[in-house]
């Protein structure tokens, strides 16, 4: 077995040395802590990559595997950042980058009956080796939301046309922070959040109060900017609104992106 010859480790002559390579699409079971306390089990989908330097041929894939399946079968948030280390490490690799992407499910009160209900959010962590040595994590939420036409609402004698949002938010931060903290930052934002069970006199509730709050994509993205600028742990944010439109067939979409460290 020692006489096979290491094809990867092989020198190549193109000196192009490629940002990422990897593996993509690679799931594995992943434990989350939430914010009441307890500890949530999920699959999640993995992409993992290194830099590779321009004299190697390739990487050592099975490698990637190897590292996911030695954690004792779960990946937790708390062990993260030491996977990502060994994973450059074991790669003989200077950068590094793992996408983990999963569902995450908070249980929510409707407004008026107090019924509770699970929503669900897509979540994902990535975490980064950059040159030098520096390590950098982002988080990202995917949060349902509704929103209500200003325009639509002010120019029509009975009712006014709303439709259902994704708000998106993609923070580096400096310090831990919950992610149901960030869902609520944006879910304030919005004309109103969506619950996964309403009764009636829920649903007058949050009818009503998403016509008394109504705003563009653009009022959204803005107030979820406004909202982030405000918080010290957030030192970067990519922030976005897509209103799948209902009375149009495509979506309203806007994106304000800032690195507050370079002001």
């Amino acid at each position: 077995m020692n006489n096979i010859p290491d094809v990867q480790g092989s020198a190549d002559s193109r000196h192009l040395p490629i940002d990422k390579v990897g593996i993509k699409s690679i799931r594995h079971p992943i434990r989350v802590l939430d914010k009441s306390g307890g500890v949530q089990h999920t699959i999640a989908t993995f992409n993992m990559s290194v830099g590779l330097p321009h004299n190697f041929k390739g990487t050592h894939m099975s490698r990637f595997l190897e590292i996911l399946n030695s954690y004792d079968r779960e990946i937790s948030v708390e062990n993260f950042e030491t996977m990502l280390w060994e994973m450059v490490k074991r790669l003989e690799a200077e950068t590094g980058y793992v996408e983990v992407q999963f569902p995450y499910f908070i249980n929510k009160e409707a407004p008026v009956s107090h019924v509770k209900s699970l929503m669900d959010y897509e979540v994902t962590f990535v975490g980064e080796v950059l040159p030098h040595g520096e390590y950098r994590q982002s988080t990202k939420v995917v949060v349902p939301a509704t929103s209500l036409c200003p325009c639509s609402r002010d120019i029509s004698e009975r009712g006014a046309h709303n439709q259902r949002s994704h708000i998106t938010v993609t923070a580096v931060t400096n310090t831990f922070i919950w992610i149901e903290e960030l869902v609520e930052l944006v879910e304030q934002q919005a004309s109103c959040e969506v619950f996964g069970l309403l009764k009636r006199t829920d649903e007058k509730f949050v009818t009503e109060r998403a016509y008394d709050n109504p705003k563009f994509d653009e009022d959204i993205v803005r107030d979820v900017a406004a909202a982030l600028n405000a918080d010290p742990r957030i030192d970067a944010y990519v922030a976005e609104a897509e209103n799948f439109e209902s009375i149009h067939n495509h979506s309203a979409w806007a994106m304000i992106e800032r690195n507050k460290m370079s002001d």
